[in-house]
């Protein structure tokens, strides 16, 4: 039996895999809590993660009807780009900064600025700096808050910080460390002299983690854990990653062909590479996988947060807003959402709001402003499909990944917007599977191949498919070049 943890922005997810069988056996989730302020600000309590851990651990393997004795490794995702500082004993430092903190865009600006524009950025990262990433933040915290700065004796992400508590070992890999802002992705080491850019008064050797190959353990579960969890000695811990990486893997996007696309808190676009990608755009970032390649990927900060901030506003429950949704045409009768809510990372508009345009005493209803959060919110993912030219025009199929892709009407309306086959895993948490689908291949390795144990586990689902319906998809490229238009005129 093996463990996947999913540990994201709502919730951490749990699941139990019988790899041998091909079977999830059990799954459960706990939620966080997410501190945001009017200033970008968005933080957690790694506490939280822990207590949603063991929650969730004991719901899944209660639901799986096994013995924990059974387990033979975990695996853990994570959300990627959180600064997870320690101190000397262990202890974070300062709340956990997250991927959607948009209050450092300053100090994000300043730093690419010193490391010589994007042209730099690109020669000794491989990727240009986003805010969001890792390094603007640890630059907001020697700013902010210089006693805590002073204490730092590690730096982690959310997933390494797992792994630690878990083992005791300060380790990480090269797909999530990709996203820090001091890791250059072409060579898959870290840039120490970045890293003195931001923080000079940090030793390199002291705060930065060991890198380990994906298919390396991050280590074993300590014994006093493995007592109190019910595991035997010697649990093995995967090397992880970032929720993005995993949930690649849990679709089976581990060779090129594929687009792997999540409709979660935020949204985001992959498709695997052998090589490293120069893309045409500085919003496409070359990350590495965690599964031994590459992962160029794009993310958009709003997807299931703005319609849900615009279902709650309505006072709609799921089911409604879903009715809504379907009874609204195309276009929302003229009605244009850009959904920035939580600021945006492509295009990069850290500082954008939310804006609804186009309203008029017949269009503001319900339905139409529905649709347009959810049509806007696609659209946005669309511009970034974009960006990835060949490497997605030479995709034969989107897999479809995260909360949102249990809509049956959204998954349409992507095939449609997109002009490309929309299908769904079987398991929509692909980050939780992937994770388990690493452990696997972390315990076995090298006796096991992880294309091999993607092709035994991860199953496509059949009823999910969505095809392209060319009469929507002639009514959607009006809708996409009127979202635009707006979007011209707004920030450009």
């Amino acid at each position: 039996m093996y463990i996947g943890v999913d540990c994201g922005t709502q919730s951490t997810k749990v699941v139990v895999v019988d790899v041998d069988a091909g079977r999830i056996l059990g799954e459960a989730s706990r939620p966080h809590i997410l501190r945001e302020e009017a200033n970008g600000r968005r933080e957690q309590d790694p506490a939280d993660w822990l207590a949603a851990f063991r929650g969730a651990f004991a719901d899944a393997v209660d639901s799986a009807g096994i013995n924990t004795q059974a387990i033979r490794a975990i695996g853990v995702s994570g959300q990627q780009h959180g600064l997870v500082a320690l101190d000397a004993v262990g202890e974070p430092v300062h709340p956990a900064k997250l991927w959607c903190d948009t209050e450092t865009a300053n100090h994000n600006a300043a730093l690419v600025e010193k490391l010589g524009g994007e042209e730099g950025c690109l020669d000794k990262l491989g990727l240009v700096l986003q805010t969001g990433y890792t390094a603007s933040k640890l630059a907001w915290l020697r700013e902010t808050h210089p006693e805590a700065y002073q204490r730092i004796d590690s730096l982690l992400l959310p997933h390494d910080y797992l792994n630690f508590w878990l083992t005791g070992e300060r380790v990480t890999e090269a797909g999530d460390a990709s996203g820090t802002g001091y890791f250059d992705t072409h060579t898959r080491r870290w840039r120490e002299d970045v890293l003195a850019e931001i923080a000079p008064e940090l030793d390199p050797a002291r705060v930065l983690p060991q890198l380990i190959e994906s298919h390396a353990p991050a280590g074993r579960v300590r014994p006093a854990l493995a007592r109190e969890l019910g595991l035997a000695e010697g649990v093995v811990v995967s090397s992880g990653g970032g929720d993005n990486m995993l949930g690649a893997i849990g679709t089976g996007n581990i060779t090129p062909g594929l687009v792997t696309l999540s409709l979660g808190t935020s949204g985001t676009v992959c498709a695997y590479s052998d090589t490293p990608v120069i893309a045409d755009s500085a919003m496409v970032a070359n990350f590495c996988s965690s599964s031994g390649g590459w992962l160029p990927l794009i993310c958009t900060m709003n997807v299931t947060s703005a319609t849900s901030r615009v279902r709650e506003l309505l006072g709609l429950d799921l089911t409604t807003f879903n009715e809504r949704l379907t009874a609204a045409p195309i276009g929302a009768e003229g009605v244009t959402v850009l959904p920035f809510f939580n600021g945006e990372r492509v295009p990069a508009l850290p500082l954008a709001t939310g804006s609804f345009l186009g309203l008029t005493s017949v269009n503001t209803t319900q339905a139409n402003l529905c649709r347009a959060v959810v049509e806007s919110a696609t659209f946005g993912l669309r511009y970034g499909l974009e960006l990835f030219g060949d490497l997605a025009k030479g995709a034969r199929q989107i897999r479809l990944i995260g909360g949102g892709a249990k809509n049956p009407s959204w998954r349409q309306m992507i095939a449609d917007i997109t002009n490309t086959t929309v299908i769904c895993p079987t398991v929509t948490d692909a980050a939780a599977l992937g994770a388990a689908l690493q452990a696997a291949w972390c315990e076995r390795y090298p006796h096991a191949s992880l294309e091999d144990l993607c092709g035994r586990i991860v199953q496509l689902d059949e009823g999910s498919r969505a095809d392209p319906d060319p009469e929507c998809v002639n009514a959607y490229e009006q809708t996409y070049a009127r979202y635009l238009q707006a979007l011209t005129d707004h920030y450009y």
